[in-house]
C-alpha cells in the first residue's frame, strides 16, 4: 500500500514548490492563487538505508522500496466550503488521500503576494480549518437527513448512528474539528471513515520557511508548533525552495549542503517519517528467491496474516506460518541460510504482531 499524503494550504504558500521538490514532477509554480486546477500527482520513493543494507546483502535483480504518494491539491480560499476558489471541486480531492500535509507559509517575499495580506501561519490554519469544518457539516447534515428517514421505519437498528451523527453536528457547529469525535470510540472511528470526514484526517504540519530561517524556522514556526503539539500532529520545518534546487543536485553535494544548514534529513525524508508517524505505520521486508528485495509499509500493530496479505491476498487466506528475522541481526549474520543454522530464524503464527524493520517469509496453502 502507497501511503498518500494531500499537499494543502491557500493560494502562494508553496504547495506546488514542495511539491516538485518531493516528486520531481514538474507541476506548474506561480505567483499567483489557483496555478494548481486538477490535483498534481507524483510517487516517490520513501528513503530507508535499510533496504539497500538488504540488497548490498542479497545482490538481488530488483530492488523495491516502499512508496508514498502525493497528490498537489489547489489552495483553498474562504469561501472554499460553498464554492469559492473551485473549492467544492478542490474539497473533493482531499477526501481521497490518507493524511494531509497542511503547508503554512513562514517566509516573506514581496514578489509572493499572500492571499489574505500580511503573512500569518495561525491565522492561515483557522481559515483552513472553518472550510474543512463546514465542509464536513454540509456531508453531516445529508447523512443526517437520510438517517432519520431510516430510523423512523427502524428506530432499532438506525438509533445509535442517528445519536452519533446528532453529536457530531453539534460539534461541527461549535466550531470542533471531527478529530477527537472520531477518537472516541471505534464505531465512531468507522462513521468518520465512511464519511471521508476532512477533519478527522490525520494530518502533518508543514512549515515552509525561508533558507536563512533553516534549521528551526524563526518565531513564526514557534507558533505552528504549539498547535501542532495541541492536536499531537507532527511538524516538519522546510524550505521548498531549497529542496526544489537541491533535488536538481548530486544527492552527496546536496547532502553536504544541507549538512551546512543543519538539516540531518532531506525534505522527503522528514516529511515521509512524518506520515509514517501520524499514520501508525512501520516497514517490513521480504526477500524472494534471493533475487527480489521490498519493502512494505502496514499499519503498526498489524498480525502476520495481515502482513502476508500485503504481499497477495492468497497469501492472507492460505497462511500457515510466518519466518521472520529482524533486520539487524539478518544483516550481522550475513544471509537467510545462516540466521537459519543459528537458530535466529523464528517462526511465528497467526497471533504474531509485525514489529518494524522485521524480514519476513511467508508459507501459505495456495
Amino acid at each position: 500500500m502507497a501511503l498518500q499524503i494531500g499537499i494543502v494550504g491557500l493560494p502562494n504558500v508553496g504547495k506546488s514548490t514542495l511539491f516538485n521538490a518531493l516528486t520531481q514532477a514538474g507541476a506548474t509554480v506561480a505567483a499567483y492563487p489557483f496555478t494548481t486546477i486538477e490535483p498534481n500527482r507524483g510517487v516517490t520513493m520513501v528513503p530507508d538505508p535499510r533496504v539497500a543494507a538488504l540488497a548490498e546483502m542479497v545482490g538481488p535483480e530488483q530492488v523495491t522500496p516502499a512508496t508514498v504518494e502525493f497528490v498537489d491539491i489547489a489552495g483553498l480560499v474562504r469561501g472554499a466550503h460553498c464554492g469559492e476558489g473551485l473549492g467544492n471541486q478542490f474539497l473533493g480531492h482531499i477526501r481521497a488521500v490518507d493524511a494531509v500535509a497542511l503547508v503554512c507559509r513562514c517566509f516573506a517575499d514581496p514578489n509572493i503576494t499572500h492571499v489574505d495580506g500580511m503573512v500569518d501561519p495561525v491565522r492561515d490554519i483557522q481559515v483552513l480549518d472553518l472550510e474543512l469544518i463546514l465542509a464536513d457539516l454540509e456531508v453531516v447534515e445529508r447523512k443526517l437527513e437520510k438517517t432519520r428517514s431510516a430510523a423512523k421505519s427502524n428506530p432499532r437498528e438506525y438509533g445509535a448512528e442517528l445519536k452519533a451523527l446528532e453529536e457530531l453536528r453539534a460539534r461541527l457547529q461549535a466550531g470542533e474539528k471531527a478529530a477527537a469525535w472520531a477518537a472516541s470510540g471505534s464505531a465512531k472511528a468507522a462513521l468518520a471513515r465512511a464519511l471521508s470526514l476532512l477533519t478527522a484526517k490525520k494530518r502533518v504540519y508543514v512549515a515552509n520557511v525561508g533558507e536563512d530561517a533553516l534549521p528551526d524556522g524563526g518565531p513564526l514556526v514557534q507558533e505552528i508548533v504549539r498547535v501542532a503539539e495541541s492536536e499531537d500532529a507532527p511538524i516538519v520545518v522546510l524550505c521548498a525552495q531549497l529542496e526544489a534546487d537541491l533535488s536538481e543536485w548530486p544527492s552527496d553535494e546536496a547532502a553536504a549542503y544541507r549538512a551546512e544548514v543543519g538539516l540531518m534529513h532531506s525534505g522527503l525524508e522528514s516529511l515521509a517519517q512524518a506520515g509514517y508517524m501520524t499514520l501508525g505505520l512501520i516497514t517490513f521486508f521480504t526477500i524472494t528467491g534471493g533475487q527480489k528485495v521490498r519493502a512494505w509499509p502496514i499499519r503498526r500493530g498489524a498480525k502476520a496474516p495481515q502482513a502476508a496479505g500485503q504481499v497477495h491476498s492468497q497469501m492472507e487466506r492460505g497462511f500457515i506460518r510466518a519466518e521472520v528475522v529482524g533486520f539487524e541481526q539478518l544483516v550481522e549474520t550475513g544471509s537467510w541460510q545462516a540466521a537459519r543454522e543459528q537458530g535466529i530464524l523464528r517462526t511465528e503464527g497467526r497471533d504474531y504482531e509485525v514489529q518494524d524493520g522485521d524480514v519476513c517469509l511467508f508459507r501459505f496453502s495456495p
